[in-house]
């Protein structure tokens, strides 16, 4: 379980075991999570998607608290994971990170509530299934519109760009902070702490 440049977020890469039968993998171990997290996460909802090439989901989050942990996985084909910083106050606010997750490396991405994701399908059929701390409350969700300049993700050129209509309308930072839509960084880390407290 490898940290990322922005806080709350983990890279686990498993060890996959192959032979003429096909593979096994671990991907997820909720005790090596606990250890780099702080605290158990809570699964309150397991979704998939699957999506055709140059489809891109996000920039998503939620109200913090109780915001909406995400342990994400592509379990085919390939996609360029993203974590967005839209904590208000955090030392990396408005910085993004990219990882390949695919079906061969097996690769399994955490993000903590507060970060923004998102996510463009390399392949046809990229098959994305992911796990929440907290059920989809659709009140509390929000986005950031994921091409804003500004953040000025790099994503790949030579992909055409299928956005939602949602997704395609969503504010840009600029305007989201403007209306204090985003969480703030102070209201993160006392969540985070909350997780962490024995009750």
């Amino acid at each position: 379980m490898d940290p990322l440049s922005i806080n709350g977020t983990y890279l686990f890469t498993p060890r996959v075991h192959g032979d003429q039968r096909g593979s096994f993998h671990e991907w997820l171990r909720s005790d090596d999570l606990q250890k780099h997290v702080g605290h158990p996460m809570n699964i309150a909802q397991a979704n998939c998607s699957v999506s055709s090439r140059g489809t891109l989901r996000g920039v998503h989050f939620a109200d913090v608290p109780p915001g909406q942990a995400k342990y994400i996985t592509c379990m085919r084909g390939a996609i360029l994971d993203v974590v967005v910083d839209l904590r208000v106050g955090s030392p990396t606010f408005g910085r993004w990170e990219f990882v390949r997750l695919d079906d061969e490396t097996r690769g399994c991405l955490y993000v903590a509530e507060g970060l923004g994701h998102g996510f463009m399908a390399l392949t046809d059929d990229a098959t994305v299934i992911y796990m929440c701390s907290e059920p989809y409350t659709p009140k509390r969700e929000h986005g950031i519109h994921p091409l804003d300049p500004e953040i000025g993700i790099e994503w790949p050129a030579d992909v055409e760009h299928v956005l939602s209509e949602k997704d395609a309308t969503a504010p840009s930072l600029q305007e989201a902070l403007a209306t204090g839509l985003l969480p703030r960084y102070q209201d993160c880390l006392d969540h985070y702490a909350r997780l962490g407290s024995p009750l």
